[in-house]
């Protein structure tokens, strides 16, 4: 998908539109729910059982199953019909997946779930609710608590670092009973959700990314459009989540990065920013020298991925830039100095980096937000 350079309509159109839906669905439906699924057949009956019938208004679920070998398609389609079930023959990536989903959903309202995820009663209709109360906020993500520990917090979004770098926030903190909705900077793609019109108006996810930090670009796409991100406590979502790094977790996570900064910003912050990206790149090294040194050539093969799409990389950049409603000041405000070492080490390494790294991020943090006005 491409971003258009129309923007949706006010949420005060949405919710009149809302209005004229008809209760028993017919063509038109409040909202869809989307998963994507990746041999995770073992999930399946959580996660969909769990969307139950306690929403007020008619609502679908759409299922695409990203050529999964555990019989996870064949499963689905025999234990619920109920469910519109897409197929694909190969593994499209996580934005494709969801693209494609989106391409054919009914509802006004998109919601994308982790097939992981068991979600509490009434955790759609907290999404929706805030997206009708306030024209801007694009999108809006669930508290996201451990399965494992739900009295603990998976993800009330994601912080993201001035460099890139994007981390849970609040990872293993308590869990929050209500309370005000939280402004982030970037939504979790566990459990979120956000108008279709406004999905389509930013392009959707974008397919290059295949795997990891979507969710991060999207939500810097929507905010450079002008919308904010909220985390909305009293919808909650369990999510079967432990930190792990696959053989090319950081290959992707990386050259995803370089990819949402060079679309994002103008150039001008870009070169201010070069000091503390420089020291960004130091951090990543001595992570991967320390904790995977066997895949060394993750980091390499990042870069050459950036300069083989180089020509269509700045076409994407030239989509995005159409969308600019915001100024890059507004972003990096919402930008974090401080990175959290202790979701990949809680011994001494993690605290020596965290006194060490953070106060020289938070000055660059300072004098960047001093210098961009723009």
């Amino acid at each position: 998908m491409k971003p258009s350079n129309r923007l949706p309509p006010s949420a005060e159109k949405a919710q009149q539109q809302a209005r004229t839906v008809s209760r028993d669905g017919g063509d038109r439906c409040r909202a869809t729910i989307i998963i994507v699924n990746y041999n995770g057949q073992g999930h399946l009956d959580r996660a969909i059982r769990s969307l139950g019938e306690d929403s007020r208004w008619p609502y679908e679920v759409i299922l695409v199953d990203n050529g999964s070998s555990d019989g996870s398609a064949q499963y689905v389609a025999a234990r619920y019909p109920d469910v519109r079930l897409i197929q694909s023959r190969a593994n499209l990536g996580f934005g494709a997946a969801n693209n494609r989903a989106a391409s054919q959903a009914k509802g006004e309202y998109l919601a994308f779930l982790n097939p992981d995820t068991e979600a509490e009663p009434g955790w759609l209709e907290g999404l929706i609710g805030a997206l009708e109360e306030r024209p801007d906020v694009g999108l809006a993500t669930a508290q996201v608590l451990l399965m494992h520990d739900p009295g603990r917090i998976n993800a009330c979004g994601n912080d993201i670092h001035l460099t890139g770098f994007t981390m849970c926030r609040s990872l293993g903190t308590e869990r929050q009973f209500g309370g005000a909705h939280i402004e982030v900077a970037s939504v979790s793609g566990a459990a979120f959700a956000m108008r279709r019109d406004l999905f389509e108006a930013l392009g959707g996810f974008d397919e290059s990314f295949f795997l990891y930090m979507e969710d991060t670009d999207l939500s810097l796409r929507a905010r450079l459009a002008g919308y904010r991100c909220f985390c909305i406590p009293s919808s909650v979502v369990y999510h079967d989540y432990r930190l792990c790094f696959g053989p090319r977790k950081t290959y992707y996570q990386e050259r995803n990065r370089y990819a949402m900064l060079l679309k994002t910003f103008h150039w001008l912050t870009l070169l201010l920013l070069a000091p503390a990206l420089v020291l960004g790149e130091l951090v990543a090294w001595g992570f991967v020298l320390l904790y995977e040194p066997q895949r060394l050539g993750n980091k390499a093969r990042a870069y050459a991925w950036i300069l083989r799409r180089w020509r269509t990389l700045m076409q994407d950049r030239q989509g995005t830039q159409q969308l600019r409603r915001a100024r890059d000041r507004d972003l990096l405000r919402v930008s974090a100095y401080q990175l959290d070492y202790r979701q990949v080490d809680n011994g001494l390494r993690g605290r020596v980096a965290g006194l060490a790294l953070d106060p020289i991020f938070y000055i660059l943090h300072r004098l960047v937000l001093g210098a961009v006005r723009w």
